[in-house]
């Protein structure tokens, strides 16, 4: 049995951490969440992952793919009607044939790339853009400050 964390410490020593803290508290949540459809994350390279889902039965257009404020939403809403799947009589059905919505927290400047089908798999690409400006960079060792040199420059006009 777990107990619940109070994070409100995080809150109140960590300023500007508040997201952080929101999403360990949202992680540490004991929510009831379905295992369907079971899927997989792959890192490709440095930068680029592959969220695989199966998703057998599923036609492209019965799945719905959002990105909306860091969250990946993967929705798939099965198409045939009441009146079909009541027609139909299984003896054994182990293939799962029920809507989904299955939600993926991303991080910071992670953009979805595309999305393919391939023998009953989901395969949405995902990269990391790390913006020029977020980017290390290095700094060249000149021998002399660049204000005093400025400076000097400044003294003799």
């Amino acid at each position: 049995m777990r107990t619940p964390q109070d994070f409100s410490p995080l809150y109140r020593s960590f300023i500007g951490f508040d997201h952080l803290a929101s999403l360990i508290d949202k992680a540490s949540r004991t929510e009831k969440q379905s295992g369907y459809p079971p899927y997989n994350v792959e890192l490709l390279a440095d930068d680029q992952y592959r969220i695989t889902m199966a998703v057998a039965g599923f036609a492209e257009e019965e799945l719905d793919i959002e990105s909306r404020q860091n969250t990946l939403i993967v929705t798939g809403t099965k198409g045939a009607s009441k009146t079909e799947q009541a027609e139909r009589k299984f003896l054994y059905q182990g293939i799962a044939d029920r809507n989904f919505e299955r939600k993926f927290q991303l991080g910071d400047h992670v953009k979805v790339i595309g999305a393919f089908i391939e023998n009953g798999l989901l395969h949405i690409d995902l990269e990391r853009e790390i913006p020029e400006a977020l980017k290390p960079r290095k700094i060249a060792i000149n021998g002399k400050s660049l204000l005093t040199a400025k400076a000097e420059k400044l003294s003799e006009e």
